[in-house]
């Protein structure tokens, strides 16, 4: 099962075209309804309320065998605590040895805005990350597969 954090996320097209080439089902998981290409296996789970409601969601169901599609930090270090597989929109995967590192600069880099010290994001998503992305997908995706032939 793969559980994507549909809510701004800029790589859908993607999920949606490696998804049908593995035979893999999708939850699309956001606060408001989306559209979704009408293809077997994909399916919009809409989860009204606060910003963290759809991450709870995943983050209840999402455990061993399973890959969730977050750009978001806390949501991956609990899927990844449950055992799930977990990438980043831009090709990054969160694991269980780096997803430490990732939540303690999210949570200094807060901790410097607070401060008042100019803090930078993340670049623009480009089309490098959006080809970075596929190709890690790609590769989840088929040992995802492999794994539920296995």
């Amino acid at each position: 099962m793969i559980y994507l954090d549909a809510d701004a996320c800029p790589v859908k097209e993607q999920v949606y075209k490696v998804a049908a080439r593995y035979g893999l089902e999708v939850l699309v998981v956001a606060n408001a309804p989306m559209r979704l290409p009408a293809q077997p296996g994909v399916r919009m789970v809409v989860v009204p309320g606060g910003i963290d409601v759809a991450d709870d969601w995943i983050a209840e169901r999402a455990g061993a065998g399973d890959l969730v599609l977050t750009a978001d930090i806390p949501l991956a270090a609990r899927v990844v605590g449950a055992g799930a597989r977990c990438l980043d929109f831009r090709g990054g995967e969160f694991t269980p040895s780096r997803i430490g590192d990732v939540l303690a600069s999210r949570d200094l880099n807060a901790m410097l805005r607070q401060m008042g010290v100019q803090t930078f994001g993340p670049s623009s998503f480009s089309q490098k990350d959006r080809s970075k992305f596929a190709s890690v997908l790609d590769a989840a995706a088929s040992r995802l597969a492999r794994e539920r032939k296995g």
